[in-house]
């Protein structure tokens, strides 16, 4: 008996400090388990009290990122799509877009200092048109380029001072600041930036498509084909960049109609009522014709219905 009570006697006299290790090792394992377990339970409760970014659309060129509301995106459009009527580069839509959005913050506003209304805060009195006509945003664009292209180095000159000659403004250097969210702004909605755009829109009330293609249609003319279904708008163009501007014009526009996925050949975006969803791309045949090619690139938006 006494024999194999020996172990038992063994496993007693081990060292304290064996024993307090053991001890510790059980409880870190303890802490550790519970940690683990308490992240996870938090990594899911925070998912579902995330807070969604606010409605609104967002560029990204490079690392960078520009976001405007709905409302903002939707004059932005305009704007650009101004310049794309009349043929102008991009470089003009760029100063424009810094222009108004120092100007008015690219919202068409019927006050403004003295008698300065609208995108760009034109005044009647100085011959920039009648109230009705600068409340127009079409119009009041038209008459900025109308004045810009009267400017020597417009295509050239440092984007602040070009604007300003426009302007004559008493804050000369106010645009400056703006400079690089409208160069983005630019290149994403002439098409020269493609798979640039991403925009939220909660709302549950559908739009029309015919609204929603307003400007796209007007912007691009007879340089693109712009279709629309009760449930989409296709833009079919041979040359790639008007195919992506004009599905960048229509996703800015989505004031008019709530959108919930947008393609270009093998490129896709689908909305995220919570964050700027990125394009994707699958694989296929390139969205882009080749050289002296004469087939024509497809892009489709499609609205809430």
């Amino acid at each position: 008996m006494a024999r194999r009570s020996a172990p038992r006697r063994a496993a007693r006299n081990q060292p304290r400090w064996v024993r307090s290790v053991a001890a510790v090792v059980v409880v870190l394992a303890l802490i550790a388990g519970l940690a683990y377990g308490g992240w996870r339970v938090w990594q899911r409760a925070s998912a579902l009290f995330e807070t969604p970014v606010n409605e609104g659309c967002q560029v990204t060129v490079g690392a960078n990122s520009y976001t405007l509301d709905l409302e903002q995106s939707g004059n932005a459009a305009i704007i650009t799509a101004e310049a794309l009527r009349r043929g102008l580069p991009a470089r003009a839509a760029s100063i424009a877009l810094a222009t108004a959005m120092q100007e008015s913050r690219l919202r068409n506003l019927s006050y403004g200092d003295r008698d300065s209304i609208g995108l760009f805060q034109q005044r009647p009195s100085q011959g920039w048109g009648t109230k009705a006509q600068i409340m127009d945003p079409w119009y009041s664009s038209g008459k900025f380029y109308d004045e810009l292209v009267k400017v020597s180095d417009w295509r050239t000159g440092d984007i602040n001072d070009v604007a300003q000659q426009v302007q004559k403004s008493g804050v000369p250097d106010g645009y400056r600041k703006h400079v690089d969210a409208a160069k983005a702004w630019a290149s994403t909605l002439t098409g020269q930036s493609p798979r640039a755009l991403s925009c939220v829109n909660r709302s549950s009330e559908a739009g029309t498509t015919a609204s929603l293609a307003a400007t796209a249609v007007k912007g691009l003319g007879t340089r693109a084909t712009v279709t629309h279904t009760a449930t989409a708008v296709t833009i079919r163009s041979a040359d790639s960049d008007l195919v992506w501007a004009g599905v960048a014009l229509t996703m800015a526009s989505n004031d008019k109609a709530p959108i919930t996925s947008a393609s270009v050949g093998t490129a896709g975006w689908s909305a995220d009522a919570k964050v700027y969803s990125a394009w994707t791309s699958s694989t296929g045949p390139s969205s882009s014709p080749s050289a002296g090619s004469t087939s024509a690139t497809t892009g489709t938006v499609r609205v809430l219905s």
